[in-house]
Parts: structure tokens; C-alpha cells; sequence
């Protein structure tokens, strides 16, 4: 399985040659689908979630279509993912895009898909590759078809918790003051990284391509 693991996206050259190396192709023979399920709950104005889509279509690829699991049945969007090398998972809110993963019901065939697929995720689509999405920031939300939200069961894809926007005034949960605290309460490592920072994963190799500011807590 390969991932990227994002804070803020395509942001510089680092994250950016690192995808084309997990793709194992130039960019403008790759096709890429962006998953926005996640900012839908968002309030507010959405030029982060425009910055992200402005700085895949700044890269060339063949095709970028927009995909939203939420509003599609499964006969409508799975055959669009098929067709991607790239599924990026946007930004947003964490425990809505779970949520709609599972009922879609894109978990179960997510790991079939990214046998020969990229995961790239961009903060929360980063956040729920892991085990947990306990370290999230978002607001929880009410379904009625739930009771109330059950769990913060992530997809378990790596072994260990990504902290997106590492010591970012706009998010007090992910400041290192807060991190090494909660640590002490979590077993698995955590991986904090700021905007400038990602997460490449192969199999089960583990690769931070930064130039920014990140740590790993739990690590050792």
C-alpha cells in the first residue's frame, strides 16, 4: 500500500516529487480524483479547499475529477475512483469524512483499490488513515441513523496517529505543549507535521519529506 500523508496538500517541491515517485509516472499520464466529502460540513469560506484543488491542477495531471462519496450511490463513484491513480481525500471535518467512508461503503473496498492506487490525504484525509482519529479537532457530529457518533475508529491503514498543522496558532491540539501530554495516553506513536510537511508510506516503510517543522512522539 502507498500513502501520503498531507497537513496542507501539494505545497512544495518535497511532497510534490514525492508523489510522483510513489506514482512511478510523470503527472500528466496520471489521473487523480479529489474526494471533498470531508470540508461539507465547513463553515466559512473554503479558499483552503480551492487552494487545494488550484495546486493539483498547477501539477498537469491527465484528469481531476471531483467525487463526493456523500452525495453519489456506489454504482455513481466507484467507478470513477477505479479509474484514478490518485484518490485524495480533502480537508475538513474528520469525523464526517469516517463517517461517510464507512456508509458509503468505500471502507470495505478501499484496500482492494489501493493495491494499485495512491491514498493521499489532506489533513483529516490524512487523520483517518490511522487507527484513531482521536487526536482531531473536529466537532462531532449528530446522525440519527447512528444515535449519536459511535466511535473514533479510523481505517487503520498505518500503525501509528497523524497531528496535521504541528504548531499552528489556528489549532491549540496540535501544539508540541499539547501533544507530549496527551502522549502519555496514547500507545502508538504520533506523527505531528506542519503544512510544509508530509507522511510517504510504502508498505510498511515509513518516510517524513518535510521543509518544514514536525516530531514524532511515542516513537521509541
Amino acid at each position: 500500500m502507498k500513502l501520503l500523508l498531507t497537513s496542507s496538500g501539494l505545497v512544495n517541491k518535497s511532497i510534490t516529487n514525492a508523489l510522483r515517485q510513489l506514482l512511478g509516472k510523470s503527472f500528466n499520464k496520471a489521473n487523480l480524483v479529489f474526494i471533498p466529502t470531508a470540508a461539507n460540513v465547513e463553515e466559512g469560506d473554503k479558499w483552503w479547499l480551492i487552494d487545494d484543488l488550484q495546486n493539483c491542477k498547477k501539477l498537469g495531471f491527465a484528469s481531476i475529477d471531483i467525487v463526493d462519496i456523500s452525495a453519489l450511490p456506489k454504482n455513481l463513484w466507484q467507478p470513477r475512483l477505479e479509474a484514478a491513480d490518485v484518490l485524495l481525500f480533502s480537508g475538513g471535518n474528520t469525523f464526517h469524512l469516517i463517517y461517510w467512508i464507512r456508509k458509503s461503503g468505500l471502507e470495505k473496498i478501499l484496500p482492494k483499490l489501493l493495491e494499485e492506487r495512491i491514498y493521499m490525504g489532506i489533513s483529516a484525509g490524512s487523520m483517518v488513515a490511522s487507527r484513531s482519529i482521536l487526536l482531531s479537532q473536529s466537532e462531532k457530529l449528530y446522525y440519527d441513523d447512528l444515535g449519536q457518533y459511535k466511535d473514533e475508529e479510523g481505517l487503520a491503514f498505518v500503525s501509528f496517529q497523524v497531528r496535521p498543522h504541528f504548531n499552528s496558532p489556528l489549532f491549540p491540539n496540535a501544539r508540541a505543549s499539547f501533544l507530549k501530554e496527551i502522549a502519555k495516553e496514547i500507545v502508538e506513536p504520533i506523527y505531528a507535521i506542519d503544512d510544509q510537511t508530509a507522511i510517504k508510506i510504502v508498505n510498511s516503510k515509513v518516510e517524513v519529506v518535510s521543509e518544514g517543522e514536525w516530531e514524532v512522539f511515542n516513537l521509541g
